[in-house]
């Protein structure tokens, strides 16, 4: 078995017990490997990261609310336009019914220059 400095030796292995170098022996600290490297994790790219994070929630917040105002546009733009439509419709049938009338036909009758039918003529069966 090499010898490392800082091995000990595994518990139930029955092997003689060989002097070490140093007195006393220190237990084996478990350490990350960036900690062993002396490499600390970063505040700035935590913080950066929550910064990004934050301003995704935001973006996709204001896109739903610019989504929700859209369609409120939208459905108020359709009701003007049906007002709008039953105006116009009301508009017509009020023309049709008083333009309908026998004298309204025969007045513009009169204007474009006809003249009302004399008389029928009778003719006797032979």
């Amino acid at each position: 078995m090499a010898v490392y400095e800082g091995a000990r030796p595994r518990p139930g292995l029955v092997l003689p017990h060989r002097p070490t170098s140093r007195s006393t022996v220190l237990p084996r600290r478990r350490l990350r490997g960036a900690v062993r490297a002396q490499r600390r994790p970063r505040r700035v790219g935590v913080v950066l990261g929550a910064i990004v994070v934050a301003f995704l929630l935001a973006f996709f917040s204001l896109s739903q609310t610019v989504r929700v105002a859209a369609t409120g546009y939208e459905a108020e733009r359709l009701r003007t336009t049906i007002e709008q439509l039953d105006a116009r419709a009301r508009d017509l049938r009020s023309d049709l019914n008083r333009l309908g009338r026998e004298p309204a036909i025969r007045k513009e009758a009169t204007d474009l220059g006809l003249v009302p039918l004399g008389d029928p003529v009778v003719l006797p069966a032979r």
